[in-house]
């Protein structure tokens, strides 16, 4: 019997007999999976995740151009709620145990049989229905521990203490376990996040706490409550911290609030502050960023919406003429071009896809292909002097991209460019 909801399942191996037969043979419907897509390597594999948005990504430790692991690292950056599966030889286990916090739900060894992935499926089957009911279900009662933290932080966070004494709400944050000891000295922002419906219609329910609090737990200290039709968290953390996870957190909740829970979310984040006291004018923020939220992004951060960076469009042409100038970089990202643009990367990635109909990887590699082709056709360079102009340290990851972008490899398009001049000059 086929189950009522099907998971999305991308494949990736470089094995090509491998992955063909796990894609042929594997009985998908009947383990409950859809099957969406396969890739070759990791390259294939992440833009194949960024255009089908898959539940599972079941993928290879070693793989050309971007390791399983790496391949990881950077699904996280865009599909947080993702999970991923790793087919790994026995060397490759230690290492793969690395990337636990990437929502890795398994590790296989190879080799593999079919019937041996058929079992494994279903436990991640298994797996994947768990965490749908966990974060379907209402909230459990709080424990006294969480109404001691709330009863002090709700007041801070709602009310106007512009007169507070630092020191004693410290002492009453510590008492209360929000601090863990006098030396304990943290960040803090404030995320305010609040369910709709497709009408619009608000569907906050207090159960919301336990999805939110779940999942910023993954990533930074927290603590969320509920009040006014919203789920209200003050994140604690050092500002690396803010700055690694704040955007991926920020980008998990509403995919969960839709695949699982049907809703769109909407979510309003605040500057980074440094003391207790100044957690009211951080919700304010929070909350000023929920309301002016475009329709760009489920999650708007206080930053965004400096006049500067507000225009989607605007921003939008600034991404594309920042590529321009930097595609060369190797280590040119999402999050390294918003740092550039002082915008966070979900702002920055909506209103690319918004305004230029295509994603950030995608935009990245055709600059880097057109630049490629005119130093192939223009200059003497070798091919490996013009991979490295166009931000590629791998040559061989150099010549795949070219020739999957335009047809035929750098080495072909120069012997066909020599054969027609030497045509030409007959």
């Amino acid at each position: 019997m086929v189950p009522k909801t099907l998971y999305t399942v991308v494949v990736a191996d470089d094995e090509d007999e491998l992955r063909e037969a796990v894609c042929r043979m594997i009985p998908w419907q009947e383990l409950g999976f859809r099957l969406v897509g396969s890739a070759s390597n990791g390259l294939d594999a992440l833009q194949l995740v960024e255009k089908r948005e898959p539940d599972l990504l079941l993928t290879d430790i070693r793989m050309p151009f971007i390791s399983g692991i790496e391949l990881a690292r950077q699904v996280r950056e865009i599909r947080p709620a993702m999970n991923i599966a790793f087919l790994s030889g026995y060397d490759d286990f230690e290492y793969a145990k690395q990337a636990i916090q990437y929502n890795i739900i398994s590790y296989m060894l190879k080799p593999l049989t079919m019937e041996g992935l058929a079992k494994e499926l279903r436990v991640i089957r298994q797996k994947i229905d768990a965490q749908f009911a966990l974060f379907r279900q209402s909230a459990q009662p709080a424990s006294p521990g969480q109404d001691a933290r709330t009863a002090v932080l709700m007041p801070l966070v709602l009310d106007e203490y512009a007169d507070l004494d630092t020191e004693h709400a410290r002492v009453s944050a510590q008492k209360a376990g929000i601090l863990r000891d006098r030396e304990d000295d943290p960040h803090f922002t404030v995320m305010v996040a609040s369910l709709l419906d497709e009408e619009g219609i608000n569907r906050t329910e207090p159960s919301f706490v336990a999805t939110v609090d779940r999942l910023a737990g993954k990533y930074l200290r927290g603590i969320s409550f509920y009040t006014g039709g919203k789920v209200t968290t003050v994140l604690m953390g050092n500002p690396s911290d803010f700055e690694e996870y704040t955007h991926i957190l920020a980008d998990e909740i509403p995919q969960v609030a839709v695949r699982v829970l049907g809703l769109r979310c909407r979510i309003g984040v605040s500057r980074i502050v440094e003391s207790l006291t100044e957690l009211h004018d951080a919700y304010r923020q929070a909350m000023e960023a929920l309301r002016q939220g475009g329709t760009e992004s489920p999650a708007q951060f206080i930053g965004d919406l400096a006049p500067a960076v507000k225009g989607g469009e605007a921003l939008c042409k600034r991404a594309l003429e920042a590529i321009e100038q930097h595609y060369s970089d190797p280590d040119l990202s999402l999050v390294s071009l918003s740092g550039m643009l002082a915008v966070s990367p979900n702002h920055l990635s909506a209103c690319i896809k918004k305004y230029a109909g295509e994603t950030f990887i995608n935009i990245l590699i055709r600059t880097r292909m057109d630049a490629a082709r005119q130093l192939l056709t223009t200059s003497p360079l070798k091919i490996q002097q013009v991979a490295a102009r166009c931000g590629y340290t791998d040559q061989h990851y150099f010549s795949y991209c070219f020739k999957k972008y335009g047809g035929e490899s750098p080495v072909a398009l120069r012997r066909r460019l020599e054969a027609e001049r030497t045509e030409a000059a007959q």
